[in-house]
Order: C-alpha cells, then sequence, then structure tokens
C-alpha cells in the first residue's frame, strides 16, 4: 500500500554565510539536520504553515519571502511533497530548540559537508544556488 502524498513546508533562513538548521527529534531521519518545517494543517495557508514550524521548531517569528524550490521526499512509509520558502528571523534572538527539533544550530554554509543532512538537502541547495 502506498502512503498518501502530504503537504510539507520548509523555512530556507540564512544569516550572512550561515544556515539555520534543526535536528530531526522524530522519524522519519530522526538525528539528522534539515531546515525547519513541517506538515502544512488542514485549512492552513503554505506562509502560515512556514510562519507556525519556525515558531514551533525554533522559537522566532519569521517573514516568508520568496518561493526557493518544491522538492518530493519518499519511501515505503512516507511520502512528502515539501515547498520550501526563503525567510528571515529577527537578528536580535537567537533561536531555541523546540517542538519535534532535537537541537538547532546556525552553520556556515562551506561546513554544510561536514553535518547529516537529510536525504537530498544538500542537493537541494546546491541545485537552488544556496550553496
Amino acid at each position: 500500500m502506498t502512503s498518501p502524498v502530504v503537504v510539507a513546508v520548509g523555512a530556507v533562513i540564512r544569516r550572512g554565510d550561515e544556515l539555520l538548521l534543526v535536528q530531526r527529534g522524530h522519524d522519519p531521519e530522526v538525528g539528522r539536520w534539515s531546515v525547519p518545517g513541517g506538515r502544512v494543517e488542514p485549512g492552513e495557508s503554505l506562509r502560515d504553515a512556514v510562519q507556525r514550524e519556525v515558531l514551533e521548531e525554533v522559537g522566532l517569528p519569521c517573514d516568508v519571502g520568496e518561493l526557493v524550490g518544491v522538492v518530493e521526499r519518499r519511501s515505503d512509509s512516507f511520502h512528502f511533497a515539501i515547498v520550501d520558502f526563503a525567510c528571515a528571523v529577527p537578528s536580535s534572538r537567537e533561536p531555541v530548540a523546540g517542538d519535534d527539533a532535537a537541537a538547532v544550530a546556525w552553520v556556515p554554509m562551506a561546513e554544510l559537508g561536514e553535518w547529516e543532512l537529510v536525504a537530498g538537502l544538500g542537493e537541494f541547495l546546491a541545485g537552488h544556488g544556496l550553496r
């Protein structure tokens, strides 16, 4: 049996030459690093979902900017269509892990290859000129 497609969002948040990453606290890919994001709730707009997810995962409000891209992730147990947006957070406040994020970190773009990223994130960033 195949899994239904779940619409999700992601926030590509940069601070200079750093990218904000969250360590996943739950499956899929628990322990790996990703951009903040998650499922879109029924009746919620994509932009509202991004703002809610960033607030829940890193404790910061965000301004949602342009669409970065859409990516599909699937396995035998899940199928996600993820819509990623460029976002900005207040520079005066530091992120704090919350909700299903085990940890948060500002990671220099040049060091992303040293981090255990979720499948396809490195390629997605490179394919959209962000790496």
